[in-house]
């Protein structure tokens, strides 16, 4: 089978004999011996502003970074010093991919490098920690599964409250029936910043700021459009909706038991900034999505954060390493055992369990590790982040269009709608085209 017309559905077909839960186990066993328990992986890192030195700090248990990419120089040689001064420093990224001792490939670069470098990194044979979301938009994952289905390269996102005991008991709660039939979900993902105009600069001597930019429109250099603040621009991200959505959706979709789905009905609201040369996603939203069955989403800046769950018997609301709901004694005086948990299987690897974002780093990472040597999925998998992803663009899209748009989860394109399908990709420059 060609596996660039492998469906969402072949591929879901093709998994079904996994045992339960993991829902698609990678067959990449088959292509080399997974290291053993004792054994210590060699890493390839590549972005380093931020979040791309957080995944691999926890990754250091497990492995050696022998390999640093970063397209701004300062930032590259100081992250080699911050690995103990061993590792070589690259520009290209595909340089890294070259590279036969190396084991894993962490991604931590912006949104519109995901796609290319992920599909890259699995056809080089290597296993993959990637930051969230998973796509810039609903076309590049059609171009990504079937690559990570038939390489059958592990890869983890980094949707680690997934790995939080919080938000995991509140989907597990509502995944063992305790709030009774699902009715609605409120999910909160925060406001966008904003602001602009932002001068226009040469960019600084240590920034390949062509690479930066990569399938992005070539524009000058404004500082304020890379490192952090990159999120704020559409060209490279999808501003809080897929920023802190690419979590809390993610979540709200694993405790409806729709992660490998989506919503069939949605509508948006939103305002714009006009602001030359500044921040342009959205001031304020609100979108609403109904589901197959009956259940309703509600997501914009101005709900309540984490996520709430409201059934016939009561509600439950994940937040900030808290958990609440009524009646809340369901889970104060019958807990739910960890072995019983239905989303995933108990995957604590007698790891202390720890508060917070360390926390959840350390389970994401001993997680993906685990899964790496064990040929199994890891919690993040790769059909439901496309799927968490893919919400977080169609909710874009309906802010856009400001107008109710239907939904085709399975074959991921809008019903008898052109103006809402052409959105579902972006123009890409010249040579920088996702390709496989």
């Amino acid at each position: 089978m060609n596996p660039s017309r492998l469906t969402r559905r072949q591929m879901l077909q093709a998994a079904s004999g996994a045992v339960l839960p993991y829902v698609f186990t990678s067959n990449a066993a088959a292509r080399g011996v997974p290291k053993s328990k004792n054994d210590r992986f060699t890493i390839g890192t590549i972005g380093m502003r931020y979040q791309g030195t957080v995944n691999t700090d926890h990754a250091l248990p497990y492995g050696d970074v022998v390999a640093i990419c970063d397209v701004d120089r300062e930032i590259g040689e100081k992250s080699v010093e911050h690995y103990g001064g061993k590792a070589t420093l690259y520009e290209d990224y595909r340089k890294v991919l070259e590279r036969k001792d190396i084991d894993i490939v962490y991604i931590g670069t912006p949104d519109h490098w995901h796609t290319q470098m992920l599909i890259d990194a699995c056809l080089a044979g290597k296993d993959v920690y990637a930051e969230k979301p998973l796509t810039l938009t609903v076309d590049e994952g059609k171009k990504l599964l079937p690559v990570v289905r038939e390489t059958g390269r592990v890869v983890q996102v980094n949707t680690r409250l997934r790995s939080d005991h919080v938000h995991r008991l509140a989907c597990e709660t509502v995944a063992a029936g305790r709030i009774g039939k699902l009715r609605r979900v409120i999910v909160g993902v925060g406001k966008n910043p904003t602001g602009g105009p932002f001068a226009i600069e040469d960019p600084p001597a240590h920034l390949n700021w062509d690479l930066w930019l990569g399938q992005a429109p070539k524009v000058p250099y404004t500082k304020e459009r890379c490192h952090f603040t990159f999120r704020w621009w559409y060209e490279y991200a999808g501003g809080k909706m897929a920023d802190i959505g690419a979590h809390q959706l993610d979540l709200a979709q694993w405790g409806m038991g729709m992660q490998h789905s989506g919503p069939v009905e949605l509508e948006g609201t939103a305002t714009f900034p006009e602001v030359e040369n500044g921040y342009n996603v959205a001031t304020s939203f609100e979108v609403r999505m109904k589901y197959a069955d009956g259940v309703e989403l509600i997501t914009g800046d101005g709900v309540p954060g984490g996520v709430r769950y409201e059934g016939e018997l009561g509600w439950i609301h994940g937040r900030r390493g808290e958990i609440n709901g009524q009646p809340f004694d369901l889970l104060q005086d019958d807990p739910i055992p960890r072995e019983a948990y239905q989303l995933y299987a108990h995957d604590d690897l007698n790891l202390p369990l720890r508060t917070g974002k360390d926390g959840q780093q350390d389970l994401h990472a001993a997680n993906f590790f685990h899964c790496v040597r064990t040929r199994q999925t890891p919690i993040s998998d790769i059909l439901s982040q496309n799927c968490a992803a893919n919400v977080c663009h169609i909710a874009n899209i309906a802010q856009h269009l400001g107008r109710k748009l239907r939904w085709d989860p399975e074959n991921e394109v809008f019903l008898d709608d052109d103006q809402a399908n052409s959105l579902l990709s972006r123009p890409q420059r010249k040579g920088y085209e996702i390709s496989v």
